[in-house]
């Protein structure tokens, strides 16, 4: 019998819409699913772009109006990655007319926002994933199984750094299709939407829920050039940096730091867990490994040990190749894809949707409250409404 069709409109031809079409065009290679999806229409405003994009990809057709490319009969399935200002609508949009939607993250440009997109596609009934493609880093995956199996105990500490470093020159402008994540109209936030998001989720997904929290932000380069308008300066309106501590509600304590400004970190992203039994450690510089400590090995063998994570046991890798060979970043999205596509044949809720996306979104806004506020933050949906 041969596999289902899922026609995709893809709304976005940036960095994100390259890694999204690679998913899906690669997914039924290695994975045994039911579905295929259909490269049937991407969508953008510039049409020159827009037709080289989707040669380059093979999309069957293109569109220069999202709300045309919602309303066509033939698409199933909207798949959002453009800029944070314009989630909410779409996602609306397409959720009113029968479509599955997918969503880059952060989910929204704040709560509020976040929570009408939920209550639109679970009224809808529709199907719906938020793309937090870290979960499915195999090394990652397999530190939640460990977490899940009770290895850690209880659990005392998680804390996490997601280190970047592109915007440190005072040149790099603001706006425009390339920085449009240093326009606050934009992004709504800085590293706290765009880093921190990350980190937030797979702390939850790990942890449990983060009950309340405590932050301070900072802006390094108070002005900027417009990339459109260079000549034009206006002030920075998103975080360059941000730290904060949290508490979850198991009463493990966290600490969470992200900056554009580390100075040779391009994306280290990690995190590390203590509990009473265990330790578990994590970098996406070296994504194919995870550090485990077991205090009840022998005293004389104990000790840090390396995981190298490309065994057929080990998440995802049996779809991959041999044993020793590693995958990359591109990866995680046609995992996460693929659990998706297996949820739609199963009925079973496999990928974080948007319901999720909206619990990292309170955990954001309630940061960039506390970090205006100086006070400390509880995690509720009236939180920083």
């Amino acid at each position: 019998m041969g596999k289902r069709a899922l026609n995709i409109g893809l709304i976005g031809t940036g960095f994100m819409g390259r890694v999204h079409s690679n998913a899906y065009r690669q997914v039924n290679q290695f994975f045994d699913v039911k579905y295929r999806p259909v490269l049937k229409a991407v969508c953008a405003r510039k049409e020159e772009k827009l037709k080289a994009f989707a040669g380059k990809w093979e999309w069957e057709s293109c569109e220069t109006d999202w709300r045309k490319l919602i309303d066509r009969k033939d698409i199933d399935l909207i798949d959002i990655a453009v800029p944070n200002n314009m989630h909410h609508d779409i996602a609306i949009a397409a959720a009113e007319a029968g479509k599955m939607v997918f969503c880059e993250k952060p989910l929204a440009m704040n709560a509020e926002e976040g929570r009408e997109m939920v209550d639109s596609v679970e009224r809808a009934g529709v199907s719906n994933m938020i793309w937090f493609n870290y979960r499915r880093v195999p090394a990652i995956a397999l530190a939640k199984q460990i977490v899940d199996q009770g290895r850690l105990g209880k659990i005392f500490h998680y804390r996490a750094r997601y280190l970047q470093d592109w915007t440190i020159s005072s040149g790099v402008p603001q706006g425009g299709e390339t920085f449009w994540r240093l326009d606050i109209e934009s992004a709504g936030s800085g590293v706290t939407g765009d880093l921190l998001a990350h980190s937030i989720d797979t702390a939850m997904w790990l942890t449990g829920r983060i009950s309340s929290v405590s932050a301070m932000t900072e802006t390094f380069i108070k002005e900027r050039s417009l990339q459109e308008e260079p000549g034009k300066i206006e002030p920075v309106g998103i975080d360059d940096a941000c730290a904060f501590l949290a508490r979850f509600e198991n009463g493990a304590m966290g600490t969470f730091e992200s900056t554009r400004y580390a100075r040779g970190r391009k994306n280290q992203n990690t995190f590390e867990i203590n509990g009473e039994k265990a330790s578990i450690c994590f970098d996406l510089e070296d994504a194919h490994r995870l550090q485990y400590f077991e205090h009840g090995d022998d005293e004389g063998l104990r000790g840090w040990r390396s995981i190298l994570v490309t065994d057929m046991e080990h998440p995802y890798m049996s779809h991959w190749w041999v044993p020793g060979c590693v995958i990359g970043y591109e990866h995680t999205f046609i995992n996460a894809l693929a659990d998706f596509l297996e949820g739609l044949e199963t009925g079973k809720k496999i990928c974080p949707d948007l319901r999720e996306g909206l619990a990292a979104q309170y955990v954001c806004d309630a940061v960039l409250c506390s970090s205006e506020t100086n006070q400390w933050q509880v995690i509720n949906p009236s939180s920083c409404m």
